[in-house]
């Protein structure tokens, strides 16, 4: 049976870390309100999946090995992103099929290792959030939370719920902006095109603003549609459903951190 006010370790991943802490934010007061007691692990490192990505097995099982150690006391492991959250719920065992104490440790975490709004809904049950955004929106799914974890109603489902929001629907919302971890540094031309097709799309919608779950996904449109002139905010889901859209500009944006909304 599953605590009452479960013990919630946070993934807060490099990108989060390095480039947009505030979505680390908005995902405690997520979890919080969600009745969840947060802590953030100090040793947590890199999930290891541009290793994996680029074939080094080695490097990859030192990292899990670290991620393990430092994640594997509480009774749920979340991450604000789709792709590191599905490394260590899809991967980490398979790293250690030849070490059956290991490949059990990391069956164990892996079980217990969701996607932040996910989990929000799945396993909290969380229909709504308390949260306002002036403002037309519209939906991007990585690829890894969608094919790897099944996100993809869970936050239409919460941003539903937001005051003031409209949600456009982004034709191909399920196709591949062309960040792909490593890909789009070793096929940057194709990575190019893709995202370029995925910001025409976006653009087309109308929305004034575009929102997915995972800030490498995010980065690679922002950047695109700054390129290009664009003046469509780019935010994490999670900025918005915390009500913390205010607290940081748009993702490559030099617009001051209020962006176009106003706030009640």
């Amino acid at each position: 049976m599953a605590p009452s006010k479960p013990r919630v370790a946070l993934f807060v991943t490099c990108l989060v870390d390095l480039f947009r802490p505030t979505v680390g934010f908005a995902a405690v007061k997520l979890l919080e309100d969600a009745g969840c007691i947060v802590e953030v692990p100090p040793t947590q490192t890199c999930c290891g999946q541009p290793a994996y990505n680029s074939g080094d097995r080695a490097d990859t099982k030192a990292i899990a090995r670290a991620v393990i150690d430092a994640f594997e006391d509480y009774d749920y492991v979340v991450a604000p992103s789709g792709s590191c959250a599905g490394m260590i719920h899809e991967h980490y065992a398979r790293l250690f099929e030849d070490e059956p104490a290991m490949f059990q440790r990391a069956q164990h975490l892996g079980n217990r290792t969701h996607e932040l709004v996910s989990f929000l809904v799945d396993v909290r049950g969380m229909t709504a959030v308390h949260a306002h955004y002036d403002g037309v929106a519209t939906y991007h799914d990585s690829c890894s939370g969608l094919r790897e974890l099944g996100v993809k109603q869970q936050p239409r489902a919460l941003l539903k719920s937001v005051e003031g929001l409209s949600l456009k629907e982004l034709p191909g919302a399920e196709i591949c902006c062309g960040f792909g971890g490593t890909f789009c540094i070793k096929y940057p031309d194709i990575s190019n095109r893709m995202v370029g097709d995925k910001t025409a799309d976006v653009v087309a919608t109308g929305a004034d603003t575009l929102l997915a779950g995972d800030m490498g996904c995010l980065m690679n449109m922002a950047g695109k549609l700054s390129r290009d002139g664009q003046p469509i905010a780019v935010r994490h889901v999670a900025e918005v459903l915390a009500d913390m859209a205010h607290d940081a500009p748009p993702i490559a944006s030099n617009q001051p951190a209020s962006g176009h909304q106003d706030r009640h």
